[in-house]
């Protein structure tokens, strides 16, 4: 039996590789500098999970797999390359992991954690039983990862660290190209080209799928058809000033709970009608790439249609933690511009009439850096904004850029700089009112914040519940 012990098994990356390896019925053991609710799951699983990075923890290991945030002189890798034992990074290792299988992989700056949600809840329900990794916990799967017994295998294909790059799939999904991770791609030139790179791992008989309304996504498009590649597009409702995409909607509705209604068409001819229970036109837009994949596997659409009006959402993508006091929180793993300018919509067409109170926690400086300029006019759709220090993940603490200067360039008319979560906590548990809606935007931990509002109203309850 193969042993893998994962560097970095608590994040949503290489805990959904444990899952599925579990499943496959290897040994895994991991460990993490914290012991995330995922650790806690895979651990739960079988896996053996250690707190901190040591020596010893390689012992009996056939391969180590690390996560992009560690580093080459992590002690566990120094150890296992010492020992001989081979040690990938995901790209190294996926190509492995989803070989003999019909690989369909979502790649995009935004959306690709949804969309392989979609495919995945969408082709379990038809009875498909695929293997899938997704960067978030399905809501209808109730996991981030399966080892199925059919013939597809579902992929989020992460751009970071150029991951994607490992993969080999017959279909690829790209939702949009907008430039993101500096730290990994300096240029937006550098983040085009690594999408360039990632088309041209499709076989000769593969299909690029990608989003015609949106301009980097569309370019891609160009350059595939140019290179040979069988492309279709798809977007919603004409959106595009170019010609009409492959797959595109018809009779666009909104409910009032900001959720899309609409018919999908595939070059002219009606395919079927979508009535999602997920809010937002960015979901219409998944959904859309979702069907699509459904129409070139040739599975049965109108099932497919069904499974995707049943679609729940993702674990922290506009994920309503609950209702305290009258007052609505919402967790969101945005921390892009384009994402949190979406994000926010979706809540201000659910909650028109309420106040949206936005909490953004800001993720790495070079991102913050880059981006700030888009940063600082994405929040329109929110009454006031709370925004914490940098988040600094991966990247050193940069004591010469803080997000109090992000802050200061905003021309919000309520916006202000609470370095720690605490403080936006007691400053939200005093000021929340009844109606209000509190949508926290983090990649990072300030998903705490969520939380410790909801646990210090229900615990010591609200003033302003009036």
């Amino acid at each position: 039996m193969t042993h893998v012990h994962m560097i970095g098994i608590g994040g949503s990356g290489l805990s959904a590789v444990a899952r599925l390896l579990i499943e496959r019925g290897y040994t895994v053991s991991g460990s993490d500098l914290e012991f995330s609710t995922l650790a806690q799951e895979v651990q739960a699983l079988g896996a053996e999970v250690s707190l901190g990075h040591r020596e010893e923890h390689i012992i009996g290991a056939d391969l180590v797999i690390r996560s992009s945030a560690i580093p080459d002189d992590n002690v566990e890798v120094r150890a296992a390359l010492h020992a001989g034992i081979p040690v990938y990074k995901r790209a190294d290792y996926f190509g492995k992991l989803t070989e003999d299988y019909t690989g369909i992989a979502v790649a995009g700056t935004h959306g690709k954690t949804t969309t392989t949600a979609m495919i995945s809840w969408m082709l379990t329900a038809l009875g498909h039983d695929p293997s899938y990794i997704i960067g978030g916990v399905s809501t209808n799967l109730g996991n981030n990862a399966h080892a199925g017994k059919g013939s597809f295998f579902v992929i989020e294909a992460d751009e970071y660290d150029r991951m994607f790059l490992g993969l080999h799939p017959e279909i690829a999904i790209v939702t949009n190209v907008e430039h993101d991770h500096p730290d990994c791609f300096p240029t937006a030139e550098d983040f085009f080209q690594a999408f360039v790179d990632f088309v041209h791992r499709l076989p000769e008989n593969g299909t690029l799928l990608a989003c015609a309304d949106d301009y980097g996504a569309a370019k891609l498009i160009e350059v595939a058809r140019v290179s040979g590649f069988k492309t279709l597009s798809y977007g919603v409702n004409d959106l595009t000033d170019k010609s009409s995409p492959d797959y595109t909607t018809q009779n666009l509705a909104m409910d009032q709970l900001g959720n899309y209604s609409f018919e999908v068409v595939y070059q002219g001819k009606p395919l079927a009608k979508l009535a999602l229970c997920v809010p937002g036109l960015h979901n219409a837009s998944n959904a859309l790439a979702a069907l699509a994949v459904a129409h070139q596997l040739n599975v049965a659409i109108a099932k497919s249609a069904q499974a995707l009006c049943e679609f729940l959402g993702t674990g922290r993508r506009f994920e309503l933690l609950g209702e305290i006091s009258g007052i609505a929180v919402i967790d969101d793993y945005a921390h892009h511009p384009t994402e949190i300018q979406a994000t926010l919509a979706a809540a201000r067409n659910r909650y028109p009439d309420s106040r949206l109170w936005a909490v953004w926690q800001p993720h790495t400086y070079s991102r913050t850096r880059a981006l700030l300029d888009e940063f600082i006019t994405s929040f329109s759709d929110a009454d006031h904004v709370l925004v914490t220090e940098i988040y600094a993940s991966r990247e050193p603490v940069d004591a010469d850029f803080s997000a109090q200067q992000v802050v200061q360039a905003m021309e919000h008319p309520d916006v202000r700089f609470l370095p720690s979560n605490r403080q936006v906590t007691d400053f939200l548990v005093t000021n929340l009112k009844k109606g209000d809606v509190l949508m926290v935007l983090s990649a990072g931990d300030a998903n705490q914040i969520s939380k410790e509002v909801i646990e210090s109203i229900s615990r010591n309850g609200n003033s302003n519940n009036v």
